[in-house]
């Protein structure tokens, strides 16, 4: 006689009230753990801005009136001339050249779409050793001016001083405009051409149209390219420390490895913030209660000017100009002196072993900052909590904060922590352990987390916000849990976006020099650390194979951006 193996049944088979009851329950309980976890996370993130703030009101002794009485004024006046000159020159570039290739046609146009991000791919401290080796006293143009007129020395002719805060300022401005002008670009392959034909029958011409019309519509894209762009001027380190230009960025550097003084680097990073955080709050009281919507649905392409004769010819040379002398010049010469240097700096195999690090270092950051943003943005769209809206707020405002202001931040709390675990175990167990966190890579990549997280989590955020509710809740009723969901369901469907997003991370971590500076172990150098270094030692042309290699890769991200924009428009393929 057969057996027949008995199998339990879960006592909600047959009861749907029941079943729903018991799947309920299971999708609140992983929602809760969903919500801890990114509660714990994002509060990890926040915490070193959290510590900067927090020694604001810790005593300093007579460092920061030393400060005061010194150099303090000289940070203030430096910062809010950069940010002041730079703006104006992103600005203009950015706005000018976003218009000119979107509702213009002249010869180059549709290369010039793409071609004018690319000076984005040049940090700002490369373009700077590239410009000085060039225009210096020593440099080819100032040598081929005296050998052509006769002139012998200083005395007999005038050459503007790169090394300076006019200097400072038109260097990046050369390479920060890419931000106003990609999200300028954008904004003006969104607009509809209805509201353009109305300012037209109205009676306005072209160049008041884009005044009244184009430009309030594109007004809070813009100033959103700005910020980006004064954000990255407060955060910079190589060219104002190069150029000997002082600013809080450089403060803070010397105040910690100078001065030694932790709670004064961290009043200092405060105080920086606070800038950043006036950027933000100007822009908003100064939009007050002004709406930017475009009141009709219409799409269709844009009619471009046709410009013909001298206007051609000006459009062509407003292009090319930022293009030749942000990214072409820069490009060419490192190439040259790479080419003439490569010999001596490839002795010993130190630029592979620099390349490495540089490569392990932006590799395991991009990941695991694809993986956090994703837990954020996972768990921000199960569990929309205030609690959890705020956390995430918090932990993607680390790329607003300069990279040194980040670095104290995180190596205030790891040093307090070393030093205490290292007195406990002397007096406990006759045992010192040293520092275990401090000047290690796991620091280091912390801190690349707290500053490159927001571009992580936005990219993954906008693409998760794309995939409808609809498959999440069948993927529910067939059983399927939160964690299973994400990894069957979401992961297919948004693969493209976290790739890009961990390429994005992996670029930023590349050119990033103040926290690594700041942060990295001893004796470990990155392509950005050495070829700060060499720079600082007017070995301009032996930095060139480091700095060649950091623009190389960070062209990759700036096709993508570039692809992107161009596919912007609604009912268009490419514009």
């Amino acid at each position: 006689m057969s057996q027949v193996q008995q199998v339990s049944v879960p006592d909600y088979v047959g009861k749907p009230e029941a079943g729903a009851a018991v799947r309920s329950r299971r999708r609140a309980t992983g929602s809760r753990w969903w919500s801890v976890a990114v509660l714990l996370v994002a509060g990890l993130i926040a915490l070193p801005v959290l510590v900067v703030f927090a020694h604001v009101f810790v005593p300093t002794g007579d460092v920061w009136s030393h400060l005061a009485d010194t150099v303090l004024s000289r940070y203030i006046l430096n910062s809010i001339g950069l940010m002041v000159g730079v703006g104006a020159g992103v600005l203009l570039i950015g706005v000018s050249t976003a218009w000119l290739v979107t509702m213009c046609r002249f010869p180059g146009a549709r290369m010039f779409e793409w071609a004018l991000l690319l000076p984005l791919a040049v940090p700002a401290y490369v373009i700077a050793y590239t410009y000085t080796g060039l225009l210096d006293f020593a440099g080819p143009v100032q040598t081929a001016l005296r050998e052509v007129f006769g002139w012998t020395s200083r005395r007999d002719y005038w050459f503007p001083e790169l090394r300076s805060l006019g200097g400072a300022i038109a260097m990046m401005s050369l390479v920060l405009y890419p931000y106003v002008y990609m999200m300028a670009r954008a904004a003006f392959l969104e607009q509809s051409v209805c509201a353009m034909e109305a300012s037209r029958v109205l009676g306005c011409g072209r160049w008041k149209s884009f005044f009244r019309v184009a430009l309030p519509m594109a007004r809070p894209a813009i100033v959103a390219g700005t910020a980006l762009a004064l954000m990255e001027t407060l955060n910079d380190f190589g060219t104002v420390a190069y150029f000997a230009v002082d600013t809080f960025t450089t403060g803070i550097y010397r105040t910690w490895f100078g001065l030694g003084n932790a709670a004064a680097a961290a009043q200092l990073g405060a105080v920086l913030m606070l800038f950043i955080f006036a950027l933000v709050l100007m822009e908003r009281w100064s939009r007050g209660r002004a709406s930017y919507q475009h009141m009709s649905t219409r799409i269709r392409a844009l009619p471009r000017i046709p410009l013909t004769g001298w206007k051609a010819a000006a459009a062509v040379v407003g292009c090319a100009l930022p293009l030749v002398l942000g990214f072409v010049v820069p490009s060419w010469v490192l190439a040259l002196w790479a080419v003439d240097t490569w010999g001596e700096v490839m002795a010993g195999g130190r630029f592979w072993d620099r390349a490495l690090n540089s490569f392990t270092l932006a590799g395991t950051a991009a990941v695991a900052a694809a993986a956090i943003g994703l837990l954020l943005a996972y768990g921000q769209r199960m569990r929309k909590s205030p609690a959890t809206l705020a956390a995430v707020r918090v932990a993607s405002l680390g790329y607003a904060v300069p990279g040194s202001v980040i670095a104290v931040g995180v190596l205030v709390p790891l040093t307090s922590f070393d030093n205490t675990l290292d007195a406990w175990m002397k007096a406990t167990f006759g045992i010192g352990t040293g520092l275990l966190l401090t000047g290690t890579m796991a620091a280091l990549i912390y801190a690349y987390l707290v500053r490159f997280l927001a571009v992580s989590y936005n990219a993954v955020e906008a693409s998760l916000g794309k995939v409808t509710a609809n498959l999440e809740g069948a993927s529910r009723t067939l059983g399927h849990g939160p964690l299973s969901t994400l990894r069957r369901v979401h992961l297919p469907m948004i693969r493209g976006s976290i790739l890009t997003a961990a390429l994005l991370v992996f670029v930023d971590v590349m050119k990033e020099l103040p926290a690594t500076l700041i942060m990295r172990p001893f004796n470990f150098d990155t392509l950005a650390v050495r070829a700060y270094e060499l720079a600082t030692d007017e070995r301009l042309a032996e930095a060139a194979p480091a700095a060649l290699a950091i623009v190389a890769v960070g062209i990759v991200p700036v096709v993508l951006l570039s692809l992107a924009i161009a596919r912007s428009r609604p009912g268009s393929a490419r514009q």
